[in-house]
């Protein structure tokens, strides 16, 4: 119905137009392509007339509306070059955790192999630590025993020590004489005195090493 209306009043505005003198087939054709064109731009800015006011109106509106469209268009660009920056930074930092991920997995087996061997020879150290403590212990034994206590100094070692070479330098002509007393023609009598003395003269050796240490321990404490 509506279009049928438009149609009408179309058709009365010709009519007027023709009557005028203003029909289209009587004015020039620069004059009807300038009409149309007029007539289209007034439909594209959607204004029902041809005053310039209105087309002022109509192209400010528009330069307003490209404005505001220019503005959200850099506002995007910026945000969309913002978060194409972060998705590159995102997939540079994927790809290396990716790198680091596929190493450390090459490491793994590695790794597992090194930790058994570290176990092997930690337990082996524990079995060597409980033999070592076993044998301080038999050797810390075995001083006590002798008499050694951690009092003696290393100057009464090196003492004692001293008085052994000196002992066995003394007692080093008895020994020789007594094994020469077995290349001796067989006199049991003569054979036994000297037996005997020798054997007197080396306790008495022994008698004095004995001295010499108990008193090089006195000394210590």
């Amino acid at each position: 119905m509506k279009l049928f209306d438009c149609m009408a009043v179309a058709g009365r505005i010709r009519e007027i137009l023709e009557y005028a003198g203003l029909a289209q087939e009587s004015l020039p054709s620069n004059v009807v392509a300038s009409t149309q064109v007029l007539a289209n731009v007034a439909n594209l800015l959607n204004i029902r007339d041809t005053e310039l006011s209105s087309f002022l109106v109509a192209m400010g509106d528009i330069s307003l509306r490209k404005t505001g469209v220019e503005e959200k268009r850099a506002k995007v660009q910026k945000e969309s070059k913002i978060l194409l920056d972060y998705t590159r930074k995102a997939i540079a930092r994927l790809t290396y955790l990716k790198r680091t991920l596929a190493q450390l997995e090459d490491d793994v087996a590695p790794c597992e192999s090194q930790m058994e061997n570290w176990k092997t020879n930690l337990a082996v150290m524990a079995s060597k630590e409980r033999q070592y403590f076993q044998q301080y212990s038999n050797y810390k034994a075995l001083l006590n025993r002798v008499g050694y206590t951690p009092e003696i100094s290393h100057g009464v070692l090196v003492e004692m020590a001293e008085h052994r070479k000196d002992l066995e330098k003394k007692t080093k002509p008895i020994l020789d004489t007594l094994r020469s007393y077995q290349d001796l023609p067989p006199d049991k009598a003569l054979a036994a005195l000297a037996i005997e003395d020798k054997k007197r003269q080396y306790a008495a050796a022994e008698k004095y090493l004995e001295d010499v240490l108990h008193s090089a321990l006195a000394t210590g404490e």
